[in-house]
């Protein structure tokens, strides 16, 4: 894309001196409230030019522009060629932080008229005492991106229909939320009334080919209850029923997966059905094991964390040990009931 050319010439009415003048303008006809502003440099011939490379700065109403121009002795003509005549603002609503999201289902399809759009916003939001501003792009305008980070925005994070940048207006350190830090993993102990436990051997993965008999594990997907994506978890891998019981251990992680944190919930479920139907593309095998036999494989005799966690399995099981239970709760700063685990 091309460079904006400059809309505005500013020429000397006196003999002031200034280095640099904020002016504006709107159009090739006339100047309106919420012009555009731009930094303006001297010439040897005491004009006033607009920068080609300067960007768009701030806004000065049009109640302000005769004490601007008799403060600075200067008066404005309009030049040819510049911005787009059809610049508006961007629709955004504000959020309770003093900041603006964008709408993405309004952003202009023709990138200089969106380009002189977001100039314009971003300086009629500076005066407004704005601070982040949240521009989610969808897919279809993935060529706006480069566009975007030169005027100032940076990636926050990205999703299959869209990536959303944001920028921070004051010159102030940046306060705005950073992208999701962890990904949230659970593990699902199934015994049954014979005492044996529901493994599986894992057909992907770090564990494909150790021979190792595991619980069912898997990611709570987006929206998803830890209740909920346990349960699940057993369906898909296994085919078997099961009912949710108790958190009994839960464990932090660090530089897990692209340097995010981990949070691996172990639950205890209770079965509702035995009868096994493998899932094929994740799950190399899958049954019903003896607890003893599971209990001494290497893989959990050789590491503290992992046979703590299956004594508490056990015990929670036996009732010996009680973990968290989960009770749905109205929030007052949610807008549906949520998930919360109690100790009791």
């Amino acid at each position: 894309m091309a460079a904006l050319e400059p809309a505005i010439a500013v020429t000397a009415a006196a003999t002031s001196s200034s280095s640099c003048l904020r002016n504006f303008s709107h159009s090739a006809l006339t100047p309106k409230a919420g012009n555009f502003v731009c930094q303006a440099q001297p010439t040897p011939e005491r004009s006033l030019i607009l920068d080609k490379q300067s960007s768009l700065y701030n806004v000065i109403y049009l109640s302000q522009q005769g004490e601007l121009l008799d403060k600075t002795g200067f008066s404005s003509r309009i030049g040819n060629g510049g911005l787009s005549e059809k610049a508006s603002l961007l629709q955004a609503k504000e959020d309770c932080y003093d900041g603006v999201i964008i709408d993405p289902h309004s952003l202009p399809i023709n990138m200089e008229e969106f380009v002189a759009s977001l100039r314009l916003s971003l300086s009629h939001w500076k005066v407004q005492g704005k601070r982040g501003v949240w521009l989610q792009l969808p897919s279809r305008l993935a060529e706006y991106v480069p566009v975007v980070v030169k005027e100032g925005f940076q990636y926050h994070h990205a999703e299959p229909q869209y990536i959303m940048m944001t920028h921070w207006i004051p010159d102030s350190p940046c306060t705005l939320p950073p992208n999701a830090s962890h990904q949230v993993g659970i593990g699902a102990f199934v015994m049954n009334e014979n005492r044996e436990v529901l493994a599986v051997q894992e057909k992907n993965g770090p564990l494909r080919g150790s021979g190792v008999w595991k619980m069912p594990t898997g990611l709570i997907n987006q929206g998803e209850d830890l209740c909920c994506g346990a349960v699940r978890e057993v369906k898909e891998e296994t085919g078997v029923e099961t009912e949710f019981l108790q958190v009994v251990s839960f464990r932090h992680g660090h530089h897990v997966s692209f340097s995010k944190s981990d949070l691996y919930f172990t639950c205890v479920l209770r079965p509702l059905s035995c009868n096994i139907i493998l899932q094929d593309n994740e799950i190399e095998a899958a049954k019903w094991i003896p607890l003893q036999e599971f209990q001494s494989q290497s893989f959990f005799r050789e590491s503290n964390a992992r046979q703590k966690m299956l004594e508490l399995c056990v015990a929670c099981f036996d009732g010996e040990y009680t973990g968290f239970k989960a009770r749905k709760l109205h929030s007052s700063s949610l807008a549906q009931p949520t998930q919360y685990f109690f100790h009791q």
